[in-house]
This record gives structure tokens, sequence and C-alpha cells, in this order.
């Protein structure tokens, strides 16, 4: 009977070592957070907050800035967490992707979902998207806070799905230059909010105009001109900043804190005498290029 006894206190003893090995490797495990953008809801609002139109054909809308800004916005809101990736949802027809939408799925992180869009240039089905990604990634522990970046009254199952499982889901907005441009039934449901104003948003929305045609047409600069002036700012930069500053911004690689993104981008148009705002392309070699020679410098 002792050696039962003495037998099953071991097998206890052993279990609640296991129990403590298992909890001591879940504390150290990271929480992981998501990134999930209705681009039909960004367009409108961002547009309509600067440029004053939701015609998506009257201004510029640069989305790799802007999807850095959310990056390291939402680095700041969730220190203590990793970005899993950003999901970017639009329409295309045929949910065939755009020339636009094809250079953001290139992007590092990013996942591009496709609704589709009917003859009147609305959304379908990305809400449905939003909701399956949504709940399947809670379901499964991908991710313990989801940052929403939308408006639409449909998305309340989506946050109810998520929350069901034990994420919690985060509501970002666009500010409205009159009254809300968001359904209150989503801002009931959703565990924080958080509304993004006119100055974030001023560097990556310009408006289309008329003026900016006329007289002759400035050359566009190679990608190797433009990676050239990225590393010549990453020059300037570091020589007033020092070595030690470089701790700060290698951790975030392959993405730039929006100040300082902002920065290169300004210089890098004086210098060039040319607009990168909307040039997908010309801004990634930019900030190649001063990527390229902080890392000689390391």
């Amino acid at each position: 009977m002792n050696d039962d006894l003495a037998a099953l206190a071991a097998r206890i003893d052993r279990t609640n070592e296991l129990l403590t090995r298992m909890l001591a490797e879940v504390a150290k495990t990271p929480s992981t957070h998501a990134i999930f953008v209705d681009a039909g809801y960004l367009f409108a609002a961002a547009g309509r907050l600067v440029a004053g139109t939701e015609d998506r054909r009257a201004f510029d809308l640069d989305a790799e800035g802007l999807i850095e800004a959310f990056i390291d916005r939402a680095r700041s809101v969730f220190a203590d967490s990793r970005l899993l990736r950003v999901y970017w949802y639009d329409g295309a027809r045929r949910r065939i992707h755009t020339a636009e939408q094809q250079s953001i799925a290139e992007l590092p992180d990013v996942k591009v979902r496709l609704g589709n869009l009917n003859a009147n240039n609305q959304q379908k089905g990305v809400d449905s998207l939003i909701r399956s990604d949504l709940e399947s990634l809670a379901r499964h522990r991908a991710i313990s806070d989801a940052a929403l970046l939308g408006g639409d009254e449909d998305l309340v199952s989506a946050v109810e799905a998520a929350q069901g499982y034990g994420a919690r889901v985060h509501l970002w907005g666009v500010e409205a230059p009159d009254g809300r441009n968001q359904a209150e039934p989503l801002l009931w449901e959703v565990d924080s909010q958080r509304t993004l104003d006119l100055e974030f948003f001023k560097p990556y929305v310009a408006r289309r105009t008329a003026a900016a045609h006329e007289g002759p047409p400035t050359a566009r600069p190679t990608r190797d001109d433009v990676r050239f002036v990225g590393a010549q700012i990453a020059a300037k930069w570091l020589a007033a900043r020092g070595r030690d500053s470089l701790g700060e911004l290698l951790p975030g690689h392959p993405y730039l804190p929006g100040s300082v993104d902002q920065d290169l981008l300004v210089e890098a148009e004086g210098l060039l005498q040319y607009s990168l705002r909307g040039q997908a392309d010309l801004r990634r070699a930019l900030r190649d290029g001063f990527w390229e020679h902080l890392r000689t410098q390391y």
C-alpha cells in the first residue's frame, strides 16, 4: 500500500513539474497582433478628410506609406507584442488584382484579400472575408489582439466571432470632418477605440489637381537614382545622430518609424525635385537605399 502511495505521489510530482514547465513556456511566448484594413473605408474616409472627396480618382493615397504608419502605430500601442501581418481588404472586378493592389501584395508582412467590385464600384464580400480571417486567427490562438480599421456595421459579427475565442478587438477610425463615419453598433462591441487624425493622414493623401500637370513634366528618376539619394540621406542622418541611434531602427527592419519615414520622403523629394507620393516602387527604392547604407555601418 505504501509503495502504491509513493508511486502515486511520484506521478503527481512529475505531472506538476510538467505543468510548471508548460506554464513557464506559455509565459515566455510573446503576444501577437494583426492589423485588418478595410481599404474601401480607408480611401473614402481619408479622401474626405484630407482631399475633401471620396472619389478615388480625385486623389493619390500612398498605401505603402500608410501601411508602414499603421505598423509603427501598432508597435507603440501593442508594445509587448509582435506583428503577425497586415491584412488589406479591397474590391476588384472578378477579384483580379489591379496594379496598385499587386504592389501592395508584394510588400513584406502584408496579405491582400479581395472581394468583388460590382458595376456601381461597390465592394461585395469584403466583410465576410474580414470575419473569416478574424475568427480563424482567434480560434487558432494566432493573435491575441486585432487592430481593425473599418466602420461598417456588418463588421459587428466579425468582432463578436473573434472575441468569442478570447481575442481583443481594437477599432481604429479615420477622423470625420463632421459627424461619424463608423457605425454605433460597431463602436459598442469593440474592446477599445482609437481615432487617427488629419495630421496622421496628411503625408499620405494628396489631391490631384490640373495645375500639377501644367508646364513641362519633370523626368521620372530611376530606381537607382532614388536608391542613391536614400543612401545619401542615411549618411547624413547617421552623421547627425551617431551610430548608437542605429539600435533604435534595426529591430524594426524593413520598416521605419513614421517620423523618420516622413523626414526621409520630404528630404528625398527636395533633392530629386520630384514627388514620390503614390510612387510605391520609388518609395521602396528610397527606403532600400537608406537601409543598405545603415546596415553597412552596423
